[in-house]
């Protein structure tokens, strides 16, 4: 049964990779805009605010953060999209295993997600960024980064299927902003009036961009940081993930 499954869901991860070759300006566009957040942040904006030593030793990594949470409206419109075409009632009715639309939107994402990860960090060293780590602690921090994507990945996914429409969409992503912006991924948050600085101490990406940095910046991490970076989408994983499945298997067949 589970071999069943892995073969569906790699069919249906094949479909949207097929999307990418005929839609190449897309993918393209979602690497291009993190690379340019990170030059204007880092050359326009000037350095941060509570940021002491290199700026981009502080930045890379909290727009690292930033681009795991950002560019879900694709996998949200195509979601959608599916289910307005009908494409997802006609999957349904074939004997494929529960599930396999949406692992297979997920997998395409992800493979986007670290080809993204690869052109910042790219972008990053040839600005002169340099990491003082060991790999095991590198590899570590590419390893969170991508927790964190999956686990937003899958609260898009619930949401895209909530909304049902494409036009709905845009209402939907708006929340992503405010989860970005509200964090520490451009300046600390002890340069911030009190109770915003513990606002974004809690944010979930917060815990991942210091994680991230404390592991590219030396190779003993801080354990409260690590931790915290793992549990926070784990358990946003616990709850989302069962609630899309729970959502699709709703759906009118």
């Amino acid at each position: 049964m589970t071999g069943y499954a892995l073969t569906d869901s790699w069919t249906m991860t094949r479909r949207e990779l097929a999307h990418w070759a005929r839609q190449p300006g897309r993918l393209v566009s979602g690497l291009l805009f993190p690379v340019m957040l990170l030059l204007m942040f880092g050359y326009l904006m000037g350095g941060g605010r509570g940021v002491t030593g290199d700026y981009l030793d502080y930045l890379l990594p909290g727009m690292l953060a930033l681009t795991m949470a950002f560019g879900l409206e694709n996998t949200m419109v195509a979601v959608t999209r599916d289910l307005e075409k009908g494409v997802v009632d006609r999957f349904r009715s074939l004997p494929m295993a529960d599930g396999a639309v949406l692992v297979g939107r997920a997998c395409a994402d992800m493979l986007s997600s670290a080809i993204g990860l690869g052109c910042l960090l790219a972008v990053g060293l040839a600005l002169g960024w340099r990491p003082d780590t060991t790999p095991v602690a590198f590899l570590t921090a590419l390893s969170l980064l991508l927790l964190f994507r999956f686990a937003m990945l899958w609260i898009g996914i619930h949401l895209a299927l909530v909304a049902g429409k494409p036009e709905m969409v845009q209402a939907v992503q708006i929340l992503v902003w405010p989860v970005g912006f509200l964090s520490n991924a451009l300046a600390t948050p002890e340069a911030m009036p009190g109770w915003l600085g513990t606002v974004v101490d809690w944010n979930p990406m917060s815990q991942t961009a210091t994680a991230v940095r404390d592991l590219f910046g030396a190779p003993d991490a801080h354990a409260d940081h690590l931790w915290t970076a793992v549990a926070w989408p784990v358990g946003l994983l616990a709850v989302f993930f069962p609630l899309a499945v729970r959502r699709f298997g709703r759906l009118s067949g």
